[in-house]
């Protein structure tokens, strides 16, 4: 298998993905995409867990067809003297290594910074982990749930009666992992201008808080704790979900003053715009019940496809409540080519989700799914350097 078709965006830039589950190997599929060789390093005995998490089809894991796609896989055990050897040959010649081990595991193999650069000082270390590289947690292990937990995520998610929710899918793991992508690239900017490398400490329970807004400011200067609204906001109303005459949902946004006009004139109440009350988002929120009760009952006489015509007639927001069977064929997705088709050796033709975003010049592409466990060992060591001798020399000392 070739190393990278050429053309990408990020092509000749060299990674390293030592990382599992599930922040740090997303970050290197995120580069690979768009056109860096990337290398996912397993150990021997212990695959990436993702090969078995979910679905598996005639044994082979799904997720792991998505996490792996663009990277070539060899088996290293970084424990063994071999091992470790063998990493710093490859960190020699390597820009971006991508790890997610507990704070002090490579330095107990030797393998820290201090090593790392002195192999190659233009190596950009990101290192992934739950608490980030010091404080009170650092040295606990962590996954993505406590971040959604102690972000205040889950504090805010469900309904007011009920408990905090957690999100089904690996929520805090994935924005960490496209900020970990972000650390990346701004720090072989910096390389551009200084020569140097540099760590990145990515700790998957900040990234996660960003995104959640001015929680924190809010808090700060008012006291003010977000609490737990539903599908419903602090910020505006109508917004929430609905049901449709024929028992889909849908759901409604009016985040613009002209978009809430217009869907109360749809729904057949234009009386409550003049209403002193309905002229900002937050005071439209205290009368949610009033206009939800509106729209909740005009939506419940008509079929979903009637809703949707008639707000995308009267330039009102709404979208249809999807499942995956709904997405695989929703026209825009189709349109957009955001669900793509990849070929595999093993499975054959795949469906998964296309690359992050389009770029005009230099597109980014998929160009295979996840390889098998190892599948890539002979070929990357061969080009690095070594003799089929020294290859069966590690794989006796079971590094590989």
């Amino acid at each position: 298998m070739s190393a990278r078709p050429e053309g990408g965006s990020l092509d000749g830039l060299r990674v390293l993905d030592l990382a599992t589950l599930f922040a740090g190997p997303l970050a290197a599929t995120l580069l690979g995409d768009f056109g860096a060789e990337v290398v996912k390093v397993e150990h021997p005995s212990k695959p990436d867990p993702s090969r078995g998490h979910g679905p598996s089809k005639d044994g082979i894991g799904l997720w792991w067809k998505l996490l792996g796609r663009n990277k070539r896989t060899i088996t290293l055990d970084l424990s063994k003297p071999g091992g470790r050897a063998t990493l710093l040959r490859l960190a020699a010649d390597t820009d971006v290594i991508v790890e997610n081990f507990r704070p002090g595991t490579l330095e107990k193999w030797d393998l820290g910074w201090e090593e790392l650069s002195a192999a190659n000082p233009r190596l950009i270390l990101a290192r992934v982990t739950a608490f980030g590289q010091f404080g009170p947690y650092a040295r606990r292990p962590g996954f993505g749930t406590l971040a959604e937990a102690m972000s205040g995520f889950a504090a805010i998610t469900g309904e007011p009666d009920a408990p905090p929710t957690l999100p089904p899918f690996g929520l805090a793991d994935s924005i960490a992992g496209l900020a970990t992508a972000y650390a990346v690239l701004t720090a072989l900017n910096a390389r551009d201008r200084t020569g140097e490398g540099q760590v990145i400490d990515m700790a998957i329970i900040e990234p996660i808080l960003t995104v959640l807004g001015p929680q924190p400011i809010w808090y700060d200067q008012l006291g003010h704790v977000q609490a737990r609204t539903g599908n419903r906001s602090a910020n505006n109303a109508p917004r929430n979900t609905y049901r449709t005459a024929d028992g889909s949902w849908v759901a409604v946004s009016t985040s613009a003053q002209s978009v809430a006009e217009r869907v109360m004139r749809l729904v057949g109440r234009p009386d409550v715009i003049d209403e002193p009350w309905f002229a900002t988002g937050a005071e439209r929120a205290r009368h949610a019940d009033v206009l939800d009760g509106a729209v909740g009952a005009w939506i419940a006489r008509h079929s979903r496809d009637e809703v949707l015509a008639e707000f995308e007639k009267a330039e009102a927001a709404v979208a249809p409540v999807q499942d995956v069977r709904d997405v695989m064929t929703d026209p825009q997705y189709q349109a957009l080519d955001s669900v793509t088709t990849v070929d595999d050796p093993e499975l054959g033709p795949l469906r998964m989700q296309n690359v992050l975003f389009r770029l005009s010049a230099t597109p980014g592409a998929i160009h295979w799914a996840g390889r098998p466990h190892g599948a890539d060992t002979d070929a990357v060591l061969t080009e690095l350097g070594l003799t089929g001798r020294e290859i069966e020399a590690l794989r006796a000392e079971g590094a590989l």
